[in-house]
């Protein structure tokens, strides 16, 4: 029999059938944080961030309390480079003196926050933007004299962010933090989330990177690990099974979920409406990762 399709090609049954699948995961997440660490693909390309929006309203509108965190590292380097200032890079990480730092601020709190924020609120007075630096959110310290004022959290106070939940507002996080003195930090956007989830006890934790999730054989997107313990996945990085650019990406997901997050997902921010497909479909897409084995 040769059903009717509607103008984008999915047939009623079929939407009906999305719907459906998705009540159960709706209805178990309810009331749960989920931080989602916006990164990659999904932050510069201009589609991308807008259906990344719509997902993070429609977390919000089923009842989830959804929490973004964004770092900016290549919106940074295009700042400084326009200014002719060359950036300097220590195992892959920015050397930021006292200039870089203020044009992280600017770039992070002053442009990519707001930008997000302003893209969830074409759907109504939803989103906050805040940094590390407001309501003591992110303590920090230096990381290495070498790297300036790069941080590593040190602690996290997450009451700012529960009094924007309780209001049902989406809060979205800038990665400055603040060390003891007042001094602000420039911090790894993946170990905020982990460390902002753990805090929080969110449900999830989700990574957009420009990968599809973790793989085995990076050249191969059918080696993807749909699911993994901690303990497996520092027994990959033990042998050298997981190595390179993945490392840092598995090490944050890993230290969320031993913070306190029930579970962490690394997906792929270049498809349309990634964030549905993982939370609320049978199939799921990218990797999640547990402390213990999922049944």
């Amino acid at each position: 029999m040769i059903g009717i399709a509607d103008g984008r090609g999915f047939k009623p049954e079929q939407r009906a059938h999305a719907l459906i699948e998705a009540l159960p995961y709706i209805q178990r997440f309810r009331g749960a944080v989920v931080v989602v660490k916006l990164g990659g693909n999904a932050m510069v390309d201009p589609e991308l961030s807008a259906t990344f929006a719509e997902d993070i309203v429609l977390l919000r509108s089923v009842g989830l309390k959804p929490v973004v965190v964004h770092g900016g590292g290549p919106q940074i380097g295009g700042l400084l480079a326009r200014l002719g200032k060359e950036s300097q890079f220590i195992d892959g990480l920015r050397v930021t003196d006292a200039e870089t730092l203020d044009v992280a601020r600017m770039v992070l709190v002053g442009k990519v926050g707001r930008d997000i924020v302003g893209s969830i609120n074409v759907h109504g007075a939803l989103a906050v933007g805040l940094s590390g630096e407001d309501g003591g959110l992110i303590k920090a310290v230096a990381r290495d004299p070498e790297l300036g004022f790069v941080g590593d959290v040190e602690s996290v106070n997450p009451g700012i962010v529960e009094r924007l939940l309780t209001e049902d507002l989406i809060p979205v996080v800038s990665t400055i933090g603040s060390g003891g003195d007042g001094q602000a930090y420039n911090i790894n956007a993946d170990t905020v989330a982990g460390a902002l989830a753990g805090a929080l006890d969110a449900e999830k934790v989700v990574y957009l990177t420009d990968v599809p999730g973790l793989l085995f054989d990076v050249d191969d997107p059918a080696s993807i690990v749909a699911r993994a313990t901690v303990a497996e996945l520092e027994a990959y990085i033990a042998e050298g099974t997981i190595a390179g650019g993945m490392i840092p990406k598995v090490g944050a997901a890993i230290e969320a979920v031993k913070a306190g997050a029930h579970s962490a997902h690394l997906l792929d921010g270049r498809v349309p409406h990634v964030l549905l497909l993982e939370l609320f479909t049978d199939a799921g897409i990218g990797t999640m990762i547990t402390q213990e084995p999922v049944t």
